[in-house]
C-alpha cells in the first residue's frame, strides 16, 4: 500500500522523505474567501467587497505506534515536528510537499499538535497522534503566471474617482478608451459626462 509522504523541498533536509507509518483515515482541505462589508447609505445590508484571496490549507492526522517494537515513538514524532522549525540555511521553515495518491499539496507547516496516548512502564512514549496543518504557499511569480489582476476577461467593480471619465476608465481597464460605451451600456448610463465620484461601476468582461 502506498504511504503518505512529507518531503522538504529546500534547505538542509531537501529531498529527505518522511513516510507515514500508517496512512491517515482522512484529510481536510479548506479555503477562506474573505469579503468585507462596505457600508452604503440607504441599504438594509452592506455591499460585500472582495479583499484578497487566502491560500488553501490541508489538515491531517498521522498515527505512530512503536509498542510492539518496544522503542520510543519520539523519533517519528520529531521528524514531523522539525518540519515546522526554522531551517538554518533558509532562516525560516522549509516548503513541504505532501503526497498520497491523488493528493499533491505544496505548502508550509502552519500548526502542529502531538498527542501521546501510550507509554511503557518507564514512561517511554510508544503511541502518538500528530495533527498537522499546512498552508498553501505559492510564490508571487507562480501566482502571477496564473492570474492577471487587471485582465479584461473578468467582470469587476470600479469606484469612480473625481475627474474620471468613462474614456479614462476604459483606457485603464481595456487599454482602449473607445471601449467606454461598453461600460456605459452595462451600467445604464445615458450621459457619460455625468459621472458622480464614488459611484460604483460594473466593468464588464471582454470575452475572447
Amino acid at each position: 500500500m502506498k504511504k503518505l509522504t512529507l518531503t522538504p523541498l529546500e534547505g538542509k533536509n531537501a529531498g529527505a522523505v518522511i513516510e507515514a507509518l500508517f496512512n491517515p483515515k482522512e484529510y481536510t482541505i479548506s479555503k477562506s474567501v474573505p469579503w468585507n462589508p462596505h457600508p452604503t447609505a440607504g441599504l438594509d445590508s452592506p455591499e460585500n467587497q472582495f479583499t484578497t484571496g487566502q491560500g488553501e490549507s490541508l489538515a491531517l492526522e498521522l498515527f505512530f505506534d512503536t509498542y510492539e517494537k518496544g522503542e520510543s515513538v519520539q523519533p517519528y514524532v520529531m521528524s514531523v515536528h522539525n518540519l515546522g522549525m526554522i531551517d538554518a540555511e533558509l532562516h525560516r521553515p522549509a516548503h513541504i510537499f505532501v503526497s498520497w495518491g491523488s493528493l499533491a499539496f505544496r505548502g508550509v507547516v502552519e500548526s502542529l499538535t502531538h498527542r501521546y496516548t501510550m507509554f511503557l512502564e518507564d514512561g517511554t512514549p510508544v503511541r502518538a497522534t500528530c495533527t498537522v496543518q499546512f498552508r498553501e504557499a505559492p510564490t508571487a511569480t507562480e501566482q502571477a503566471e496564473k492570474i492577471k489582476k487587471q485582465s479584461p476577461d473578468h467582470a469587476k467593480l470600479h469606484a469612480v474617482r473625481r475627474g474620471e471619465t468613462l474614456q479614462t476608465i476604459a483606457a485603464r481597464e481595456y487599454d482602449d478608451p473607445a471601449e467606454w460605451r461598453r461600460i456605459a451600456d452595462a451600467n445604464g448610463i445615458d450621459d457619460p459626462l455625468q459621472l458622480v465620484p464614488g459611484r460604483r461601476l460594473m466593468i464588464p468582461p471582454i470575452l475572447r
